[in-house]
């Protein structure tokens, strides 16, 4: 697999290479060859940048090896008072378990909810404090910070310190990487990802998810989403139909939850 590393590699010694050609060895070579590792490297790095599962930068846990027809659902962007305590209600009804990757900044005046989502056997996630879109654009010293506020808010509310982090957006780089590394957190992503945020019809939004089941697969919704709200019960239904179970995310990928 392709990661960071390999590829600067390989384009400094693509370009060690035209150079040795060109001036060494005196060969007439153009001078856009030089560009042409550049160009390479650029569409690399952004998709690694932007695929969660890559590994690009660091290794993010999307799955579990297994055989076994087992899944875990994971709300990200909560706690919020409109649809968490609606999801709540239906894991609850349905005696699934969940992992909840909440914004620090969202647990103010919701520490009831992030309470209850710990009483109810949901593991509690660290998807940073303020979720900024520029978030990624931080130095790695800046987005420790903002984690590790997310988990003085965890610790206030439950007295429980995350140690599962899911990146915002999906989207990692180089200080990210330092940054987790220095915090001491697991990087836990997904390999289902349901779109819900975006998506308008219930039928095609419960489609993409069924259509993707796989063992140990790890399935990405927002507990932020009225459609999600809404099509839980049948999206719970409709898995277990294709006879698969549930499993805690922690537990199905063999990992601590918490500090």
């Amino acid at each position: 697999m392709l990661n960071n590393r390999i590829v600067n590699i390989i384009v400094i010694f693509s370009l060690l290479l035209i150079l040795f050609l060109h001036k060494g060895m005196g060969y007439n070579i153009a001078i856009w060859w030089y560009a042409v590792p550049i160009l390479v490297f650029l569409p690399l790095t952004i998709r690694g940048a932007m695929n969660v599962g890559s590994g690009y930068f660091m290794k993010v846990i999307c799955k579990a090896t297994t055989s076994e027809k087992v899944v875990a659902l994971s709300f990200d962007d909560g706690p919020l008072p409109t649809y968490t305590p609606v999801i709540l209600d239906v894991l609850k009804m349905e005696k699934v378990a969940a992992a909840f990757f909440c914004i620090g900044k969202h647990i103010t005046g919701n520490e009831h909810l992030l309470q209850r989502i710990y009483a109810e056997g949901h593991a509690i996630g660290n998807h940073t404090y303020s979720h900024a879109f520029w978030f990624d654009m931080k130095l790695s010293g800046s987005m420790l910070k903002d984690m590790q506020q997310m988990d003085v808010m965890t610790t206030t509310a439950t007295g429980l310190q995350p140690r599962l982090f899911r990146p915002p957006y999906g989207v990692t780089n180089p200080n990210l990487a330092r940054a987790v590394k220095a915090g001491g957190y697991i990087p836990v992503g997904w390999n289902i990802r349901s779109l819900d945020t975006v998506a308008k019809n219930q039928d095609e939004l419960l489609n993409r998810v069924v259509s993707q089941l796989q063992p140990g697969a790890v399935i990405l919704l927002h507990d932020t989403c009225q459609i999600t709200a809404e099509i839980l019960p049948t999206l719970i239904n409709r898995i277990r139909e294709q006879g698969y179970r549930f499993e805690r995310i922690d537990k199905m990928l063999n990992l601590p939850a918490y500090v």
